[in-house]
């Protein structure tokens, strides 16, 4: 093999990796790389080949405990070659003792584990639906929840505080997202909706139960008629897998959830009826 380099991404190359993951199929959104990148410019990186991408990675460092890991892809030309393993290993050095975690395929678990880096604690799964319908009563604009509560309430639902992630990703062009709230404003449930490559996902939806995710979940897809949308849920939410059966969504795929420890990661899967993105978690 030619002479291989790896190094951190420029900002203005990151459109590459967003480009090849809507050609591996995972449909990443429009304007995804405009909220990831802030987050944390040291954590994309790219293997080189005579001065030619051949490989990128990503390992988002959120804050000094929790990173995850995503856009791990190669040139089909290069796979093969021990090009994914380097690159592999030295995205994942930049999170340093943080616990780190990616969606990976299901069929290399016994792979992941075997490197001993990677541990699968569950599995995801993505539906595809069909927009339409009409927005039931009783939700808010994001724009009109107090951003601090927000805050607060999806902290309860990810490993780490995403306050730069969360502005930017509430407010991005062709975002759109809906709470449902309390009598006396405390969040019982939110989601966003993006424009992606093919169609629209529902990510993240959080909520308290079943019934207060299908109305957040009405709401967004009733702005998208006749257009397909995905929503990404985690197994072992039992609620959200007879959501989707109940509204006969087809199953597209499966991802493997893994992290660097053996030890549960806590979060409320049972109130996570959508996962944010395979790529940043």
């Amino acid at each position: 093999m030619d002479s291989m380099r790896i190094r951190v991404m420029r900002k203005e190359e990151l459109p590459l990796a967003v480009k090849w993951a809507a050609a591996e199929g995972w449909n990443p959104g429009l304007m995804d790389a405009e909220c990831f990148w802030p987050v944390d410019p040291d954590g994309f990186f790219c293997a080189e080949i005579n001065g030619k991408i051949v490989g990128t990675a990503a390992v988002v460092n959120y804050d000094d405990r929790f990173s995850f890991g995503g856009f791990y892809i190669v040139d089909p030309a290069h796979r093969s070659s021990g090009v994914g393993m380097q690159l592999a290993r030295y995205a994942m050095s930049h999170a340093g003792d943080r616990v780190l975690g990616v969606d990976g395929v299901v069929a290399m678990v016994p792979k992941y584990e075997a490197s001993g880096l990677l541990f699968l604690h569950y599995n995801n799964a993505r539906y595809e639906g069909k927009g339409g319908g009409k927005v039931p009563d009783g939700l808010t604009p994001l724009r009109d929840v107090r951003f601090a509560d927000l805050l607060d309430y999806d902290t309860a639902h990810f490993p780490a505080r995403r306050e730069q992630f969360l502005r930017c990703w509430i407010g991005q062009e062709g975002h759109f997202g809906l709470a449902r709230l309390d009598r006396d404003g405390k969040i019982l449930g939110y989601g966003v909706r993006r424009k992606c490559h093919t169609g629209y996902k529902i990510g993240p939806l959080f909520s308290r139960d079943r019934a207060t995710a299908e109305m957040i979940l009405d709401g967004l897809i009733a702005g998208i008629p006749g257009d397909p949308f995905f929503l990404d849920i985690p197994r072992p939410n039992a609620a959200a897998v007879v959501l989707v059966e109940d509204r006969k969504m087809v199953p597209v795929f499966f991802t493997a959830r893994l992290y660097t420890t053996r030890a549960a990661v806590a979060l409320p899967l049972e109130e996570i009826f959508g996962v944010t993105t395979f790529e940043l978690g």
